[in-house]
C-alpha cells in the first residue's frame, strides 16, 4: 500500500527515521499578522516582515517589518518583538489597485536586510504577477530599492524565497546568494496555473538588486555540477510535486479542494545534519521535503493533515510556513516550525511556533529483548504515525488507557487509506500489535479492511502469516474498546502499523490503544 504518514512520520527512511510536528502553535507572541518570512542577522536577532496586520506595532499594513528577540520557551529571554517599518515605507505596489504587497522572502547578508516583496491580488489571493526585491543598511528601518519596475514581472519568479543559511548567511557558499521562486501565485489557490514547480536561482551577493546578475538553475552537468543560465526560460525545476489533497472532500462546497502541494513557505539549511529542508503547505496540511544540496533531488518526506476547518487551540494548521535557523538546536534534530491561520478556529494570527522534532536514519541492530511491555510505551523511542488527528490526540494511541477516550481520523476528506502505527529512531523486533478500537459512529469509525505492516529497508511490506484474535469484523459492526491481536512471524524493522480503508460514509477510522510487542 502506498504510505500515508499524514501525522507522524517519514514514509520512507531515505534520510528520517522518525519526524513530528505538534498538533498546534505551542508559543504565540503577542502579535498581529501572517506570513513573517524571516532571517537571523549578523547582531543576533531574528527580523520578519509580515503580511496582513500590525506587526507588534499600532497601524495595520499589508506588509510590516519587525525585530524579535529572544528564544522560544526560555523564561529568561522570551520572545518579543520591535516594528520598524510598514506599508509604502517598505516597497511598491506594481500592478494596480487590487493588489497588495505581500513579503515572500527576506536575507541578512553581512549584516544587511534583503526583502523580497511580492503583488498578490486581494481577496481572492490568486494572482502574483509581480516582486522586487527591497535593502535595508539600517536593519529594517529604512528600506531602498528601484521603484521604476519591478524587479520580476510577467508572473515568472514571482514568489521568491531566500535559502536561510544561519546567521548573516554563515553557512552559505561565498559570494553567493540563493532563492526559490514560484511561477503565478503563491499557493495552491491560483486562477492561472496553481505552483507545481519549484525553480532555483543565485546571484553575486552585492548584486541582489541587479536583475541582470541573476542566473537560473537549468540542470545538472554529467558530472552531476549545476548549471546557471541567465535566461530564465532555459530554467528547469529542481522540484515538480503533481499531487492534490482533497480532491474529492465529503463537503463538496468547500472554497479550497483539489491543491496542489507546492506554495509560499522557507527553505532552511540544517548544518549540523548537512540537509536542506523545503516547508509547503496545503490549506489543511503541511508538506515537508529534503534534499542534499539546494538543487536536489528532492524527496518529500512528511505531510502533516490537520483536516478542514473548524480548528481549535489544541489542533491547527497555517500557512507559509518557515523554519528559521535561529531557533534549530545544536544537534539539527530540534527545529520550531512558524505558520498563522486567520479566521478559522484557532488563535494563531500572530508569529507562532510549534516544535518540528526529526531524528536521521542510522542503520542499526535491535537491542530489545522479549518482554510484556509494548514497545510503544517503553524508551524505544516510538514516534505516533497517523493519517490524520481529529482532535489533535496522539498521546491516546500509547498512554495504555484501553477504554473511556477515543480518537479517529475524520479529517473531511475521501480518504481511501487509514493508518495507526508508530516509526523508531532505531531497528526494533516485534512479533505483536493490539488495536483497540475507539467510538464507533454511523458514519466511521472502522476498518473495511485491515492489514499489519512493517518498514523494513525503506518500504512498507506485510507481515507474514498474521493471525486476528478474534476476527475483526467490516461492514460497520466493529465493536468500541475492543482489542484485536495480530501476531506474526517474529521481524526486525523500524516502522509498525495497521493499515487498510477506512469504513463509513465519512471515511474514518477510530483508535483507543495500539501496542506493539516483542513476546
Amino acid at each position: 500500500m502506498t504510505p500515508v504518514d499524514g501525522g507522524g512520520a517519514a514514509s520512507s527512511h531515505d534520510f528520517f527515521s522518525t519526524v513530528s510536528v505538534e498538533e498546534a502553535s505551542s508559543i504565540n507572541v503577542s502579535s498581529d499578522g501572517d506570513l513573517w518570512v524571516n532571517c537571523w542577522a549578523d547582531d543576533g536577532a531574528l527580523y520578519a516582515a509580515n503580511g496582513d496586520g500590525r506587526g507588534f506595532g499600532q497601524v495595520t499594513s499589508d506588509v510590516v517589518v519587525s525585530r524579535i528577540d529572544g528564544r522560544p520557551g526560555d523564561s529568561s529571554d522570551p520572545l518579543r518583538g520591535t516594528t520598524l517599518a510598514s506599508g509604502d515605507a517598505v516597497a511598491s505596489i506594481w500592478s494596480g489597485a487590487n493588489y497588495n504587497r505581500k513579503p515572500t522572502g527576506m536575507l541578512c547578508v553581512q549584516g544587511e536586510l534583503y526583502l523580497a516583496v511580492q503583488d498578490l491580488r486581494t481577496f481572492t489571493y490568486d494572482d502574483a504577477p509581480a516582486a522586487t526585491i527591497v535593502h535595508s543598511v539600517d536593519k529594517g528601518r529604512t528600506w531602498t530599492w528601484d521603484r521604476s519596475a519591478p524587479m520580476f514581472s510577467n508572473h515568472v519568479f514571482t514568489t521568491v524565497m531566500f535559502l536561510d543559511f544561519g546567521k548573516d548567511g554563515e553557512h552559505a557558499p561565498q559570494g553567493f546568494v540563493y532563492a526559490y521562486g514560484l511561477d503565478d501565485n503563491w499557493a495552491f489557490n491560483s486562477s492561472l496555473s496553481p505552483p507545481t514547480a519549484l525553480y532555483l536561482a543565485r546571484v553575486p551577493s552585492d548584486k541582489l538588486q541587479d536583475r541582470t546578475q541573476w542566473a537560473f538553475f537549468s540542470g545538472l552537468t554529467a558530472a552531476g555540477s549545476p548549471r546557471w543560465a541567465a535566461d530564465a526560460s532555459l530554467r528547469v525545476p529542481v522540484l515538480e510535486d503533481t499531487r492534490r489533497l482533497f480532491v474529492t472532500p465529503l463537503d463538496s462546497t468547500l472554497m479550497f479542494k483539489n491543491m496542489t502541494v507546492l506554495g509560499q513557505g522557507g527553505v532552511v539549511y540544517v548544518a549540523p545534519l548537512r540537509r536542506y529542508l523545503y516547508t509547503s503547505w496545503t490549506e489543511y496540511t503541511f508538506e515537508l521535503y529534503e534534499a542534499p544540496a539546494p538543487w536536489g533531488p528532492w524527496t518529500h518526506f512528511y505531510t502533516k493533515d490537520f483536516g478542514v476547518f473548524p480548528w481549535t487551540d489544541t489542533k491547527n494548521g497555517g500557512y507559509a510556513l518557515t523554519i528559521p535557523s535561529k531557533f534549530v538546536s545544536d544537534d539539527g534534530m530540534s527545529l520550531w516550525v512558524q505558520a498563522n491561520a486567520w479566521g478559522e478556529g484557532a488563535q494563531n494570527y500572530d508569529f507562532s511556533l510549534r516544535k518540528l522534532l526529526v531524528t536521521p536514519y542510522a542503520p542499526s541492530v535491535p537491542r530489545n529483548q522479549k518482554a510484556p511491555d509494548s514497545l510503544a510505551t517503553t524508551s524505544e523511542g516510538a514516534v505516533p504515525l497517523t493519517t490524520s488527528l481529529h482532535h489533535g490526540r496522539a498521546d491516546i494511541l500509547n498512554d495504555g488507557v484501553l477504554v473511556g477516550q477515543s480518537e479517529d481520523s475524520y479529517d473531511g476528506d475521501s480518504k481511501t487509506e487509514d493508518v495507526w502505527g508508530y516509526t523508531f529512531p532505531h531497528m526494533v523486533r516485534v512479533d505483536e500489535v493490539r488495536y483497540t478500537t475507539g467510538t464507533q459512529a454511523a458514519d466511521g469509525g472502522w476498518f473495511e479492511e485491515l492489514a499489519v505492516e512493517v518498514r523494513t529497508g525503506k518500504t512498507w511490506s506485510p507481515v507474514t502469516r498474521a493471525k486476528v484474535t478474534p476476527d475483526y469484523p467490516t461492514g460497520g459492526s466493529v465493536p468500541a474498546n475492543t482489542t484485536y491481536t495480530f501476531s506474526f512471524d517474529e521481524i526486525t524493522c523500524d516502522g509498525v502499523r495497521v493499515v487498510g480503508k477506512p469504513g463509513g460514509t465519512s471515511h474514518f477510522t477510530s483508535i483507543a490503544e495500539l501496542g506493539v510487542y516483542y513476546e
